[in-house]
């Protein structure tokens, strides 16, 4: 039974999707006028691994995240390069799309991009306007919030608090609460532009959530997932927007928001100095290390990134590789012999993923398995099916986590180790034995495997 924490009620839950079996989960995308960056690698693996862990459970999920190619930020910074919006949206969503699939991110089941559903943002704008929650003035159509009730309840602000604070493209004066956000923005020279009833303009950041949701998913769905800071005003915005067209409670039955990412304790800011994107973590170390950092820290709680951690996180993928290697060289002098219970370690695992996706409770379970697995072998202990037996438990699990069985690019096998194979050969046609199994162990050594064959034997590079 799993059980997950809803932003929205502040509860831990049991969860219910609304049609049995049939998931439907919005994840909020990135603006793409910069590159992305560890805050953004740490929201996307978290649904990623929660997304493949649901389905492996048996849930039909459909996973749609946005695209905000529209927005002031990418006007802005198209105008500093020098070339159009579109270019620049085009160019950072390659970019964002090339980072995610470096960190083994497949699993969205559509990507849709903010510009390719201008109708449907009309189209919701016009009903708002028609049901009396938003006007026009002169730079735009604007929402009221004082015209939805249940406005605040995401982020537990009182109406005093949502005036105090301004979200996105909302900064007109002629607004009639300071609180009120832009649906559509009349656009200035030079500036992206669609036809709408009010005029040309484009749209507003929140209003495109909603417009991309219902056309996919309808008025309600199950799960809704971002990064904490969405909560307020964007989270709420959207609540605000798509209730009061549909007049229905809740709009998402839950909802998941990822913790803080600090850098050295910092907020990862570009004046600080210590703003990482993905390509600069990627040219250092590998996406593999990235994907298990975010990983092994709970997706709810802060994360702090800094050096000792990424050196922490290196031991701790060593220790892994090394038992897998292990296990799969160490010969056993029996076959069936078991002396490990596995079935208790997977009952374990599993109780921790299903208890609001435990990632770091889960990686103990693999570290406490690992350690009773060693234990074992250096005493000769652990039989064939045990090995076999880990050895597909960690296969089933890596289908969600990704990180155990990491594919690494084909390496050309040296020359060193070519000549040593070739020498075992001849030792093995003269049936020495002895001297075959003591090249096999220097072959070991360097990182490789032979496997014999009847056409001779091949090389294989260890994880």
């Amino acid at each position: 039974m799993i059980k997950l924490y809803n932003t929205l009620t502040r509860k831990k839950e049991t969860f219910k999707p609304r049609k049995h079996k049939v998931v439907e989960l919005f994840v909020c995308g990135p603006t793409t006028y910069d590159f992305a960056h560890l805050g953004h690698a740490r929201t996307y693996l978290a649904f990623d691994i929660i997304v493949k862990y649901l389905r492996k459970k048996g849930y039909d999920l459909f996973y749609l995240q946005n695209i905000t190619d529209i927005d002031d930020k990418i006007i802005k910074r198209a105008k500093e390069k020098k070339i159009s919006p579109q270019k620049l949206a085009s160019r950072f969503e390659k970019e964002y799309l090339k980072n995610m699939k470096e960190l083994g991110i497949n699993s969205v089941t559509r990507y849709a991009r903010a510009t390719d559903h201008i109708k449907e943002i009309i189209s919701q704008i016009k009903r708002l306007k028609e049901k009396g929650f938003a006007y026009q003035i002169k730079d735009g159509i604007y929402y009221d919030i004082k015209k939805f009730k249940g406005y605040g309840k995401l982020s537990r602000r009182t109406a005093s608090q949502t005036e105090d604070a301004l979200s996105r493209i909302d900064q007109s004066r002629g607004k009639r609460n300071k609180g009120d956000f832009c649906l559509w923005k009349f656009s200035k020279k030079g500036e992206p532009k669609w036809k709408s009833p009010w005029g040309e303009g484009r749209p507003g950041w929140h209003i495109e959530d909603t417009a991309i949701a219902e056309k996919y998913f309808g008025w309600q769905y199950d799960m809704h997932g971002g990064a904490r800071d969405l909560i307020f005003p964007h989270h709420e915005a959207e609540i605000a927007q798509m209730e009061a067209l549909s007049g229905k409670s809740p709009m998402v039955k839950y909802w998941l928001h990822t913790g803080f990412l600090t850098v050295k304790g910092q907020k990862m800011a570009k004046s600080l100095g210590n703003f990482i994107t993905v390509q600069d973590f990627i040219k250092k170390h590998s996406p593999r290390l990235l994907r298990y950092m975010m990983i092994k820290n709970h997706y709810l709680s802060p994360m702090d990134y800094n050096e000792n951690a990424v050196l922490q996180a290196e031991r701790e993928l060593e220790r892994i590789d090394e038992f897998i290697n292990k296990i799969q060289i160490t010969k056993s002098e029996f076959q069936n012999k078991s002396k490990i219970l596995i079935s208790e370690f997977k009952m374990r695992f599993t109780a921790a993923m299903e208890n609001n996706f435990n990632t770091p409770e889960a990686m103990a379970v693999i570290f406490e398995l690992i350690n009773r697995g060693n234990s074992l072998m250096d005493e000769n202990l652990l039989g064939k099916k045990d090995k076999e037996s880990i050895l597909k438990f960690f296969k089933e699990i890596d289908e969600f986590l990704g990180f155990i069985f990491w594919k690494k690019p084909k390496e050309k096998v040296p020359q060193n180790v070519l000549k040593l194979a070739e020498e075992r050969e001849k030792y093995r046609k003269k049936k020495n034995w002895q001297k075959a199994d003591e090249i096999r162990k220097e072959i070991v050594k360097l990182g490789w495997w032979l496997e014999d064959t009847k056409s001779g034997p091949k090389i294989k590079k260890l994880i």
